[in-house]
């Protein structure tokens, strides 16, 4: 690799291209423009920092991956066009693939979206931002590059001739790269007059051994103050607002305790499946991709007590607390499941095993339902329900917070009692469609009385349609730029978290657990709503099947019929009269295993599972539609 340096641009500048032009006369948007959704007394206070004798290099290392072309260059860019990135800004790509700087904006170009505003502006703002963008072609793993890359920051910095030169990387490379990346970030390319931050992207390791390997890695390098590990889910509207949701209003804190909260579900739904990007997701499995991270946090967020201020770090002592609190999550409380091919009237939904990158009989769970508990005064008793799954009936994800019942309710004779959603609940709906709802109980219009369960309904595209959300990493990329680090994960979290999960994830490996299958397209394994039952949780979420009448088969004379009813489905278990599967750690809802059909006939809040002898995993949910 040579080392020869070609002539820059302060802006604008290629290493195919060595002419030096001058930098744009209108080299940023207005200090405070108007945006649809964006207010000046926002843009203002983002840019309170003096950045008069400061610039700000963004360098996206893997800048040719999906990542980066999907959601960090799109994100910046909206960024740039609300006014809200300092005047001397620039982007530099580092990776592999081979191009010019011609070549990268035209990789850029294709991702750029006016989604801030729609006129003439924001194409030019479109053209003023692909010229701030250059690129350099070097490995991860060797230092050459990264002089290079260094050689080409220096010379840029210094033709802007500002006093402070601010240095953001983004590590958006495979997790095998990580620590040479920031060897190179950290040692070769930090910035000698301003900041240097580095933002690293899940995943922080597999288990507790390898997260402490990899954290030790960063530190040879980089300082804990310089470091932002990234969960994009902290930075989505409905989790930014969920802190101002309790402490904020009057209402809701005195009610955030065991006395009233009967439990939590955290969900995330996911419509589609690995589709042949298996071979990534099958080195995880959807515990590690989810739930030990995305769902983890919200949950912290969640439950927290009041922090002393919005500090990042009173804000983030307060997670760990919540974290260190937990009980360790053991396998009498999950269920696992891995999504099969299914064949609808139009076409064939190919199962994970399916999946050309996935390997032959991989046990690799695609979905997964924890029972978790936070041992504290504040929670003790209360179940918290994470589930996170692929390949199901709909996308969405939610926090459901059910309250207890009205102690000696004089109405409940006027409700119907066998209806598990009647009563109080709180719904936050991440995505889509944004929304809070608080389902009450309320009287139906007529001379009689009865009652049934209404929403105070909250839906943002509504309410707020002259508002534009931001994605989430418009927020977190913002959050760096600015140090706020309320929103990242600190080194002692990321350490108390794999300490939960740890220990049974090393057990469902070592009993190589099977999961149990569940349809493509369906409302996942019949054991999560078993472990729902367990824990007196109602399944009420946004999966809920239709009303339609049920077209479940008939049950042969051979078949011995045990019906029993819970989370809005009644279950016919078939207990076929011949002998079990020869292979019982994937005949999962094949011949010889129990299977269940499910139809639409009501809910039973008293409903158990019934005393067969039928575990968890091993029965099949059968597709009825």
């Amino acid at each position: 690799m040579t080392s020869t340096i070609p002539t820059v641009r302060p802006l604008c500048y290629s290493f195919a291209a060595p002419s030096v032009a001058a930098p744009s006369a209108a080299a940023v948007p207005p200090a405070a423009p108007q945006v649809p959704g964006v207010d000046s007394a926002t843009i203002s206070s983002v840019l309170a920092q003096d950045w008069t004798d400061a610039s700000l290099s963004v360098i996206v290392v893997g800048a040719s991956g999906d990542l980066a072309k999907k959601k960090i260059y799109p994100a910046l860019f909206s960024l740039f066009n609300a006014g809200m990135l300092p005047k001397e800004f620039s982007i530099i790509g580092y990776a592999r693939s081979k191009m010019n700087a011609a070549d990268f904006r035209k990789t850029i170009e294709s991702t750029l979206t006016c989604r801030v505003n729609n006129g003439a502006q924001c194409t030019a703002n479109q053209e003023d931002f692909l010229d701030r963008c250059t690129y350099v072609s070097g490995v991860y793993d060797k230092p050459e590059g990264f002089q290079l890359l260094n050689s080409a920051l220096e010379a840029a910095e210094e033709s802007r001739g500002l006093a402070r030169a601010n240095r953001m990387f983004f590590l958006s490379v495979p997790p095998n790269v990580f620590v040479p990346a920031a060897e190179g970030a950290g040692d070769i390319c930090s910035s000698k007059s301003g900041w240097t931050r580095v933002i690293v992207e899940k995943p922080f390791g597999r288990d507790s051994a390898s997260s402490k390997e990899l954290a030790e890695g960063l530190y040879k390098h980089l300082t804990e103050e310089q470091i932002y590990r990234i969960d994009h889910y902290l930075g989505k509207e409905l989790i930014e607002n969920l802190t101002v949701l309790r402490f904020a209003n009057s209402i809701f804190e005195p009610l955030w305790n065991r006395r009233f909260i009967k439990n939590v579900q955290i969900i995330f739904s996911e419509n589609f499946g690995t589709e042949g990007r298996g071979g990534y997701f099958d080195q995880y499995g959807i515990v590690r991709d989810v739930i030990q991270n995305h769902l983890l946090q919200i949950l912290a967020l969640f439950a927290m007590e009041p922090p002393v201020s919005l500090e990042a770090e009173d804000i983030r002592n307060e997670k760990v607390k919540v974290v260190r609190s937990m009980k360790v999550v053991t396998l009498d409380d999950v269920v696992l499941g891995q999504y099969r091919g299914r064949k609808t009237k139009e076409k064939t939904l190919p199962g994970y095993l399916d999946d050309s990158t996935v390997p032959e009989g991989s046990l690799t769970p695609t979905f997964a339902a924890i029972a978790m508990f936070i041992n504290n005064a504040r929670w003790d008793g209360v179940p918290f329900l994470m589930k996170a799954g692929k390949a199901m009936a709909h996308r969405y994800a939610e926090i459901r917070v059910r309250f207890r019942d009205v102690p000696g309710n004089i109405y409940k004779a006027k409700m119907n009692v066998e209806d598990d959603n009647m009563g109080n609940e709180l719904v936050i709906r991440i995505q889509p469609s944004e929304a809070i709802y608080l389902k009450i109980m309320n009287k139906v219009p007529g001379l009689g009385v009865t009652l049934d369960t209404t929403r105070l309904d909250l839906q943002y595209k509504s309410t707020y349609e002259n508002k534009d959300l931001p994605d989430a990493y418009e927020r977190l990329l913002l959050d760096v730029v600015n140090g706020d680090k309320r929103l990242f994960i600190r080194s002692d979290e990321l350490e108390a978290a794999w300490a939960l999960f740890t220990p049974v994830l090393q057990e469902i490996e070592a009993k190589k657990v099977a999961p149990e299958l569940y349809p493509y397209g369906s409302r996942g394994p019949i054991g999560a709503f078993y472990l729902g039952t367990k824990h007196q949780v109602s399944d009420g979420g946004g999966g809920a099947p239709s009303t339609r009448p049920s077209r479940s088969r008939t049950a042969s004379p051979a078949d011995q019929l045990h019906v029993f009813s819970g989370a809005g489905l009644v279950w016919r278990e078939r207990r076929p009269s011949h002998p079990p599967s020869s292979d019982p750690m994937r005949a999962a809802g094949r011949e010889g295993r129990p299977s269940l059909v499910a139809s639409d006939r009501g809910r039973d809040s008293r409903a158990r599972p019934p005393g067969s002898g039928v575990r968890w995993g091993d029965a099949d949910m059968v597709d009825t539609s």
